[in-house]
């Protein structure tokens, strides 16, 4: 894993960026916003982490996963509460409140886009 800057995945991640405001902000489905927004988050996130990081994209993106995973699972806990934030609407949208087995799934098919974008 080396230190770098990638232009590609800058503008990748500030384009699923936008597109993840205006799902919050405009889309209120039982579709898109609660399965598509999961999906944006890991490729979201793994972009992010490509824009600095130049290594293994395979093991990055199923870390990204990993995570993903660790955080929804964290939300059984209600680790919003632990920190105190339940009262936040911000991190409480940014971070979740509540586990569904759906956004482990949405969080699977992320980690699948992710690997398209090998290099």
């Amino acid at each position: 894993m080396k230190l770098t800057f990638n232009l590609k995945f800058l503008l990748i991640f500030i384009g699923i960026f936008i597109v993840e405001i205006l799902i919050a902000k405009y889309l209120h489905d039982a579709y898109i916003r609660p399965f598509g927004g999961d999906v944006l988050v890991v490729v979201l996130i793994y972009a992010f982490l490509r824009i600095f990081l130049k290594t293994n994209y395979k093991k990055l993106a199923f870390g990204v996963l990993i995570f993903s995973f660790v955080i929804e699972f964290l939300q059984l806990l209600h680790y919003v509460n632990w920190l105190d934030l339940q009262d936040n609407k911000f991190w409480s949208v940014a971070l979740g409140t509540y586990f569904n087995v759906y956004d482990l799934l949405a969080y699977f098919v992320g980690y699948l886009i992710c690997l398209l974008f090998k290099d």
